[in-house]
């Protein structure tokens, strides 16, 4: 019996390691498991970074780089004739604006200098005032005070006549910049109409729809139209800007008129309607 007791303690001694050993492993496996997340969570962030690190500098590009782009990967032919319509619609533009800017004066003091000197009888310096100073305005009170000893219906005619001849010269070009904003979106549908019919030739000759084709020709069709129609914003824009400035010396143009038949008529009458 004491021998049998003996026995059943070295075997329950014998399975305790054996159970140690198996807790121990299996506490290195998770370890191991916990480790290797740790790694895999790194890894993840370190590729996140890499990911948002390389999308800063595509979206850093501005907009004037994804147009850019935009703009080779479309059809070379229709977004060069495009990109000539915005090229001459803004020389056309720029003009307009130039000469417009230079054509302003202040309407109001340079009509009360030249009052004064009718006034006081200096026709001469009136004129000269007028030779000197730059605009329609001027130019159309010299043609007055070259007629001052004529009848006032002669003057006003006179006036008149010279008023829509610089009103012409104002309006110059300006048809050329119309017909570029109309010009720019037509060539775009044009090209989006051509792009589809060449994207159709494709699937023709592939002899199957393939997603891929279709979708690339319609890319490139659509960026046609994306352009003309940007291009026909950007010159309507400068166009109503060229019309306000039309608009205001048009306007100077008639209340001077106005202020310079009235003072011729003064200076006749102070003049005995001589």
């Amino acid at each position: 019996m004491a021998l049998l007791a003996y026995s059943r303690v070295a075997i329950a001694q014998d399975k305790v390691p054996n159970d140690t050993t198996i807790t121990t492993s299996d506490d290195s496996s998770r370890a191991a498991k916990a480790d290797t997340a740790a790694l895999n969570m790194v890894d993840d962030a370190a590729l996140a970074d890499g990911e948002d690190a390389a999308m800063e500098p595509q979206e850093a590009r501005g907009l004037h780089k994804e147009l850019k782009t935009r703009f080779i990967e479309g059809s070379a032919g229709f977004m060069s004739l495009v990109a000539l319509a915005l090229v001459l619609g803004l020389a056309f533009c720029i003009e307009r604006i130039i000469y417009l800017t230079l054509s302003e004066i202040n309407a109001k003091r340079f009509m009360e200098d030249v009052d004064g000197l009718v006034e006081a009888g200096d026709i001469d310096a009136a004129k000269d005032l007028c030779r000197s100073t730059r605009g329609p305005v001027a130019s159309i009170c010299y043609q007055g005070l070259t007629r001052i000893t004529e009848s006032m219906d002669n003057i006003e005619r006179s006036i008149v006549s010279y008023g829509s001849v610089q009103a012409a010269n104002l309006e110059k070009g300006c048809s050329w910049i119309t017909l570029f904003i109309t010009m720019a979106p037509s060539l775009g549908f044009l090209g989006t109409v051509i792009g589809m019919v060449m994207a159709f030739d494709q699937i023709r000759l592939a002899g199957d729809i393939n997603t891929s084709i279709v979708a690339a020709g319609m890319k490139v069709a659509l960026l046609t139209t994306i352009f003309g129609i940007i291009v026909a914003l950007i010159l309507q824009v400068f166009y109503n800007y060229i019309l306000s400035k039309i608009e205001h010396i048009t306007s100077q143009m008639e209340e001077s008129s106005i202020t310079l038949l009235d003072t011729i008529m003064r200076y006749k009458l102070t003049n005995n309607g001589r």
